[in-house]
């Protein structure tokens, strides 16, 4: 890839071209539990680029507004949430979950300012355990639709949320890298001839196979690309195969192959051009896991292993941690969480990765499918076109779904997953 295409693939802010295909979808600007509280504290959140708040008011409608204040420009992180608006400290203006200007105390009554003044302010919609809102034409939104992990406005739902310093491109290109968890994550997802499929256990995920070179198979969509990674089974290798399919929804979300005890999606969203921040969904329609031991299992809890703003204790700065000691007795990584594993990777090629510099093999076919997908997409919005994900036919992302066992060599893997026509 060369540096040209490189940039079309990573930038997101200002006019960039990826930015304007991201703008033609739903983003998630912080997880619901965030802003549970009515009248609660604001929170600030970014993406391609741009600072928001996002707030719940007192009779629980949600806002999400651009995080300067239209007076001087002060954060409205700081406002006071009350009686059905924000109001900016510093001078006392008031703005409700759709921009208007409710009260001004600094200025005359009769004011023209009062009358003209509309702040920024992004439609929001509330789904799936996220807040979601519309960067685009606001006078022209898409119509939102639940993820892929909320079929039913119940179902048991967990989330992990951490900030990634660097590019959104290469951490979506590593939850599409299916070669890779057989080595970096092998201590959390060890090879065992005790189970038929990936078995989730309170400290790994038992996989029946020791094959670390998959073969893959890709299958292009209008939603993005669904791809198989086959691998040798532990039992009955001459006649089976260890199928794990992964699905790119475009933009951001990758459905990643299911456990016994719970599905998993993975969102890559940009906060702006070097940063993004990861989002690691599991649920189950009966199943599932609960969310504090969901994070326990990711070591991704608040206090423990992030701070407030969702970033990293171990990080770059102090080496992630990383465990020499532990890595003797046999610890793979000597890194705690996947997560976190998975980040040290990631940010270590840089803020954006110089994809001109790679040298790619045959377990690389999904990411080169994905750099060569997104680029035209994005070259194709800048000419005018549509976004990917927007034209007919449209499949619903509740009907998409991910699938990871071991099955005859007969078996046709497209056959495995469900995706409605």
């Amino acid at each position: 890839m060369n540096h040209a295409d490189n940039d079309i693939l990573c930038r997101v802010e200002g006019d960039a071209p990826m930015g304007r295909l991201m703008r033609a979808h739903w983003l998630p600007a912080c997880m619901s539990e965030e802003v549970a509280e009515r009248d609660g504290a604001p929170v600030r959140a970014r993406l391609l680029g741009e600072n928001m708040v996002v707030f719940r008011d007192s009779e629980g409608r949600l806002g999400a507004l651009d995080e300067q204040c239209s007076h001087r420009r002060a954060s409205l992180a700081f406002g006071r949430n009350e009686e059905c608006g924000l109001r900016c400290l510093y001078h006392g203006w008031k703005f409700d979950v759709e921009g208007n200007v409710l009260e001004m105390p600094s200025e005359p009554a009769d004011a023209r300012l009062r009358r003209n003044l509309k702040h920024k302010a992004y439609p929001t919609r509330e789904g799936g355990g996220f807040v979601w809102v519309w960067m685009g034409d606001a006078k022209a939104p898409r119509g939102f639709e639940p993820p892929a992990w909320a079929p039913t406005p119940t179902i048991r739902t967990s989330i992990v949320k951490i900030h990634a310093a660097c590019n959104w491109a290469q951490v979506l290109e590593g939850s599409i890298d299916s070669a890779h968890s057989s080595t970096l994550h092998s201590t959390n997802m060890p090879p065992a001839e005790t189970v038929a499929s990936s078995t989730a256990t309170d400290y790994a995920w038992l996989r029946p196979s020791v094959d670390k070179a998959p073969r893959l198979q890709v299958e292009i969509t209008n939603w993005g690309f669904r791809y198989a990674a086959l691998r040798k089974p532990i039992h009955n290798p001459e006649t089976h195969q260890y199928v794990r399919t992964t699905l790119f929804i475009a933009p951001f979300t990758v459905l990643i192959p299911p456990t016994d005890q719970y599905k998993l999606a993975q969102m890559l969203v940009p906060i702006d051009d070097v940063n993004c921040m990861f989002y690691w969904i599991a649920w189950h329609e009966t199943k599932g896991i609960t969310q504090t031991a969901w994070r326990r299992f990711c070591s991704a809890e608040v206090g423990a292993d992030l701070d407030a703003s969702y970033r990293k204790l171990r990080n770059a700065s102090n080496n992630y941690l990383q465990d020499r000691e532990a890595m003797r007795r046999g610890d793979f990584t000597g890194i705690m969480g996947v997560p976190t594993q998975d980040m040290a990777m990631w940010e270590s090629m840089g803020p954006i990765a110089d994809r001109s510099r790679d040298h790619l093999g045959s377990s690389d076919l999904a990411v080169v499918e994905f750099r060569r997908q997104m680029t035209a997409a994005a070259k194709k919005v800048a000419a005018g076109g549509p976004a990917l994900g927007t034209e007919p036919p449209h499949v619903p992302h509740v009907h998409l779904s991910s699938f990871e066992g071991v099955v005859p060599k007969t078996t046709d893997w497209k056959s495995l997953a469900t995706v409605a026509a």
